[in-house]
């Protein structure tokens, strides 16, 4: 261990308590970054895993040009061949079918403009919260056919209740008039106003039949096990469709393709939130410049000896960033350790929301929100408060060059 850094290890507690004190207030600053930033990545896995089960899945297999147009003829033709490509990737955890078509829907009084969206009763369960959703009536049953579940917000302005008849007015796949009556089963509330007051679900072979689709579907969703992967899953996907003979009709979409509004919102929240820890780093910055500051005033006659008997001053520089880099990496270290403890414990055992519980649930969210621990949430943060401290204390360590040993062996 080299001379300087064995005095700059006995000159940083020389005054304990102000080291200490700086050294939590890094600490503290790190604790603070690693836990937020893992409950920032936590919470964001949560709605997204929330919104993608709501609608779109993580991610879709359509036809070419399907999700610019929603014409009712583009179709995947043949979604039993789609399925098998699914069902040879072990890190699909679910996959379904929808069929969907823009029909008028008419009660006794009313009559407004929906997305009539043919759902598989059984698989769309695994797929999406669209069971756990229901607030009044009931889900369909294995064998449904003339059965809808509609929206709370569209039920509202149809004037339409549990046991109603809607009748359905669209155009079939060939060009047909598709018509059909069908009596609400179900009320679902999703708590996206859109959602709510545009769509109504029938079975799957039952819009397949009023609407001449031959079998075909308009989108097939799946869901993978973790969020994490999803990526990796389209890649392979795509490659497994590449290898088939229906690969020149079908396209892949994950969900930041199909939501690009809630991959949006996420940055715009992750800028605001690293914008608010920029300025907690910022603070903890000063308290160090402040420490070093006050450093050279009360060892301003030190280094006047020192330079006196033939110390450089860039040896003094060199002297004060050692001290600084000590300081800083047993705040950082500690809060990275603390912080990860923290955010491992409520990993395991969630934060609970309380009277928020019941409304999350509503909407597929679970009452607890679990933060993420990851590489990146337990070093971005302490990165930056390491790199702030130590641009903060450069001021003051080459503040030591412009002494003349005179003047400081003088200083009082």
């Amino acid at each position: 261990m080299s001379i300087d850094i064995k005095m700059a290890w006995r000159n940083i507690w020389r005054n304990p308590r102000r080291t200490l004190l700086t050294i939590s207030a890094i600490a503290f600053a790190s604790l603070l970054l690693v836990f937020m930033l893992s409950f920032q990545f936590g919470s964001y896995e949560t709605m997204i895993n929330a919104a993608v089960k709501i609608q779109t899945g993580h991610f879709q297999i359509q036809a070419e040009g399907y999700r610019e147009k929603r014409s009712i003829r583009q179709v995947v033709s043949d979604p039993a061949s789609a399925g098998k490509i699914l069902d040879k990737i072990p890190e699909i955890a679910a996959y379904t079918f929808r069929a969907e078509a823009f029909s008028l829907v008419s009660s006794e009084n009313r009559t407004y403009g929906a997305m009539v969206v043919g759902v598989d009763p059984v698989r769309e369960a695994g797929v999406s919260t669209l069971k756990e959703l229901i607030r009044e009536g009931s889900y369909f049953s294995d064998n449904d056919t003339a059965h809808a579940l509609v929206g709370r917000l569209l039920a509202k302005n149809l004037q339409a209740g549990i046991g109603d008849e809607l009748i359905l007015l669209g155009q079939g796949r060939d060009g047909s008039v598709a018509a059909t009556v069908v009596t609400v089963r179900g009320i679902y509330s999703s708590g996206q106003d859109e959602f709510d007051r545009s769509a109504i679900h029938i079975p799957l072979k039952y819009f397949q039949d009023i609407y001449t689709m031959n079998g075909a579907v308009h989108e097939v969703i799946a869901v993978g096990r973790s969020l994490e992967n999803v990526s990796e899953i389209k890649a392979d996907v795509v490659a497994h469709i590449k290898k088939s003979a229906i690969k020149s009709s079908l396209v892949v979409l994950d969900w930041e393709e199909l939501m690009p509004g809630l991959r949006q919102a996420i940055s715009m929240d992750l800028i605001s939130g690293l914008i608010f820890w920029f300025l907690l780093i910022i603070i903890v910055a000063f308290s160090i410049l402040n420490t070093f500051l006050m450093a050279i005033f009360e060892r301003t006659r030190e280094f006047g000896v020192m330079m006196a008997i033939g110390t450089t001053p860039g040896r003094l520089t060199k002297l004060l960033l050692i001290e600084s880099v000590f300081m800083t990496l047993l705040g950082v270290i500690s809060g990275i350790f603390l912080g990860g403890l923290l955010t491992w414990y409520f990993q395991i055992h969630g934060i609970d929301f309380g009277s928020a519980n019941e409304l999350l649930s509503q909407y597929g969210i679970s009452g607890r929100m679990y933060p993420k621990l990851s590489l990146l949430s337990a070093l971005l943060g302490p990165g930056m408060v390491l790199f702030i401290t130590f641009l903060a204390a450069l001021y003051p360590a080459f503040k030591v060059r412009k002494l003349r040993p005179v003047e400081a062996m003088s200083y009082t």
